[in-house]
């Protein structure tokens, strides 16, 4: 699931550094479709898993995952609500508007990178580095959007729609982050508890 959303943060990326937005929400969508699918799929998994005999690591490991799930769909919906605000605003906005975004994006897909090592790795440390830069720098760079976007609103009032729209990227970006947080803090209590017990 997360590098499905991954990728929607890349097809966001190329978009901009093509400077051709046409299509950007259609494919968002057959990502996040994908990422549906997914949920579901992991979701029996886990239900089947339960009903077996499980160690309590693979236990605590598989009850992490099963109530990750809704996190790392929503996370999927976040990146998709990008793009399909990327696709319809930029022919409208200015470069300056659409230049907020991308550092929040690349951020965000670093962190999911990590996310992704830490859970084939188990890797705690890796964890632990997508809340620091959640918490040292994708808030630090929303609130610099934030405050972008309605520096444009006061001196462009005509431009309400644009800096409205960016506002709600910079939300979208912002939770996404939020949700790959919560993720993370129980994949840490997870290897934790697992490095305790051996």
């Amino acid at each position: 699931m997360l590098s499905i959303t991954l990728e929607q943060l890349d097809a966001v990326r190329d978009a901009h550094a093509r400077a051709e937005f046409a299509g950007l929400t259609a494919r968002a969508e057959a990502l996040e479709r994908e990422t549906d699918a997914l949920e579901r799929e992991l979701d029996d998994l886990c239900l089947q898993a339960f009903a077996t005999r499980l160690t309590d690591a693979e236990l605590a490991f598989h009850l992490m995952v099963y109530r990750s799930l809704t996190n790392l769909e929503r996370v999927g919906d976040y990146a998709f609500n990008v793009a399909r605000d990327l696709e319809t605003f930029a022919p409208r906005a200015r470069s300056a508007t659409l230049q907020d975004a991308l550092p929040l994006a690349r951020l965000l897909s670093t962190m999911i990178e990590r996310l992704s090592y830490a859970f084939t790795e188990r890797d705690v440390q890796a964890a632990r580095d997508v809340m620091r830069l959640d918490y040292e720098q994708v808030d630090a760079l929303y609130e610099q959007m934030q405050r972008a976007s309605l520096t444009r609103l006061l001196e462009r009032p005509e431009d309400t729609d644009v800096a409205l729209t960016a506002g709600r990227m910079a939300r979208n970006l912002e939770r996404l982050g939020d949700h790959l947080v919560n993720v993370a803090e129980r994949l840490e209590q997870v290897i934790l508890h697992h490095s305790a017990t051996e």
